[in-house]
């Protein structure tokens, strides 16, 4: 699925020349980087893997667009400080804050560096971005960011306790950035996936089945920005929050801990 030529057109007259993405080495943020080549979109895309970034770049520029690597880890201040740098005299206009990764399992068992990695990558690395361009935005009276959010932002998910607690502050921090930033001409929009096939569920080590392809969600949340604050993208994604929807807070979170608990019983196993 891709781009139609008037959005491609839309997006480039709105938010051109440059957008930074971050994590875009795989998955959503591949899929991301991707369409906004398509649409003539040059780029800043920031990964850890420096052999997997070099070679998405190389992909990326077939499209005839400039094409900035940072090989950075966004769980180190100094990672975000080398993303901020290297877009410095470049004319961004679009942020995708995609960079993010998922533990699971009991919390009473997990790693505390781990998880405070996760929050230092999935929550602070995104609020100094987003504060940064947030301000170089309000300068050029036009701009746009793009949140990653989840569907286990809405509610509270056993045995994804953190992250979906993570997700939670980028959906809430996302919907207050909307309205606040709109007076300056900046769009924001947060975008919550469900289960998509990325690496996201080899990291946080869990089996997902059923899960959409990044391509089923990238430009449905692209074709979002500007228009909405608020995306489900996908139609799996979709059944899923409307049929959770009217249900008690209570509820939800019960559903969610019989989904997460089979995405994530190799592990209950052992502990059990």
């Amino acid at each position: 699925m891709n781009l139609s030529n008037q959005e491609k057109k839309r997006l480039k007259d709105k938010y051109g020349d440059w957008a930074v993405v971050t994590g875009a080495s795989s998955g959503i943020g591949l899929e991301l980087a991707t369409q906004l080549a398509a649409a003539g979109f040059n780029l800043i895309i920031n990964a850890r893997n420096e052999e997997r970034l070099l070679k998405v770049a190389q992909q990326l520029k077939s499209q005839n667009i400039e094409v900035k690597s940072v090989i950075a880890d966004l769980s180190d201040k100094a990672g975000v400080e080398k993303m901020i740098q290297s877009t410095q005299g470049l004319q961004v206009g679009l942020l995708i804050n995609n960079a993010g990764y998922g533990t699971s399992g009991l919390f009473v068992d997990a790693s505390m560096d781990a998880e405070i990695n996760l929050l230092r990558v999935n929550c602070e690395s995104v609020l100094a971005l987003s504060h940064f361009f947030a301000k170089k935005f309000k300068q050029q009276q036009r701009g746009g960011i793009i949140f990653l959010s989840s569907l286990v932002a809405f509610q509270g998910v056993p045995y994804a306790a953190n992250y979906a607690a993570s997700k939670a502050y980028i959906q809430s921090f996302a919907e207050a950035l909307a309205v606040e930033l709109k007076p300056f001409g900046i769009d924001v929009l947060a975008a919550a996936p469900g289960p998509v096939e990325t690496e996201f569920g080899q990291r946080a080590n869990m089996q997902m089945d059923n899960a959409m392809s990044p391509d089923q969600v990238g430009v449905s949340i692209l074709a979002a920005l500007g228009k909405r604050t608020n995306v489900v993208p996908g139609l799996l994604s979709k059944v899923l929050t409307y049929g959770l929807r009217t249900l008690p807070r209570s509820m939800k979170v019960k559903i969610l801990e019989k989904v997460m608990a089979g995405f994530t019983k190799h592990q209950r196993s052992g502990a059990e």
